[in-house]
């Protein structure tokens, strides 16, 4: 009988200490919104991914991964549900992005550990997730970076693709456009261009292209789709912050290696963002 006892201490001992762990380790997480992104797009395809979690009584409730495009407009996820990235039709996937995504979320939510997860390769494939062959290694190394970061809360921004355009061509031929992704209140991707009065291809692809020499001919010290993207890149580092502009035809001095003028495209950011 004393032996008994003593069995049944142990056992309840051990169960209230395993309680103790888990609820320890849980409220390691302070509740509130996370979220992290990748650095920059993906040279070969574009995207660039993002993950947001949240968190309540120190667990995590809900994870979204989503990705953005260079060219900005809808998120991946978006494009993935409304048919615009046809991995099952074109590429022969057994689902498509946004199914594999939201399988690879509730794997976190179960687990809730985004180390706790096995790759098969160095691409970030895995087959501990039934039904996912993506890589999935951006999501879990992103939630991992999220959770370390502590909550972030979200954006001030609402969440959709977002487009403004000046209503007339300028003298030159041209009038710029601006299009951005938001995503949980970020701007997560924003594209500067430009369209000319006569048609063909858009501002960029024409710098790109040579058709728009500012270097050769203007003696500028990049051309007009480098400076471009480096206003891009500024405006997301500093989500929309206007920087200061040193004249009136709206050139700034805050922005490294940007000669041209950028108040176009902060005045069309407004438009798309706030003044919609």
């Amino acid at each position: 009988m004393k032996n008994r006892n003593r069995t049944m201490t142990i056992l309840v001992a051990a169960i209230a200490a395993a309680v103790l762990l888990a609820s320890c380790s849980s409220s390691d997480l302070d509740d509130g919104i996370y979220f992290a992104q990748e650095d920059g797009f993906n040279p070969n395809n574009g995207w660039k991914y993002m993950v947001t979690l949240e968190v309540e009584d120190g667990e995590i409730v809900s994870a979204d991964w989503n990705g953005a495009n260079v060219n900005a407009g809808v998120d991946k996820k978006t494009a993935s549900k409304t048919g615009r990235y046809p991995m099952v039709e074109n590429g022969g996937a057994q689902s498509d992005w946004h199914v594999q995504a939201e399988a690879a979320e509730a794997y976190l939510l179960e687990t809730q550990d985004p180390t706790d997860i096995e790759y098969t390769d160095d691409e970030g494939h895995t087959d501990a997730i039934s039904g996912v062959s993506i890589h999935v290694v951006e999501f879990f190394t992103l939630a991992e970076k999220a959770l370390a970061a502590g909550p972030a809360g979200r954006g001030p921004f609402e969440d959709g693709a977002f487009r403004a355009e000046e209503a007339d061509f300028a003298g030159n031929g041209w009038k710029y456009t601006a299009d951005f992704t938001v995503v949980n209140g970020y701007v997560v991707a924003a594209n500067w261009n430009g369209l000319n009065v006569e048609g063909g291809d858009d501002k960029k692809t024409v710098s790109r292209n040579g058709g728009y020499p500012m270097v050769e001919n203007g003696g500028a010290q990049s051309d007009w789709h480098v400076q471009a993207e480096l206003t891009e890149a500024y405006f997301l580092e500093n989500q929309g912050a206007v920087p200061n502009y040193i004249d009136d035809d709206g050139h700034t001095d805050a922005i490294s290696g940007v000669s041209i003028h950028v108040v176009e495209f902060y005045d069309l950011a407004e438009d798309a963002l706030v003044r919609r």
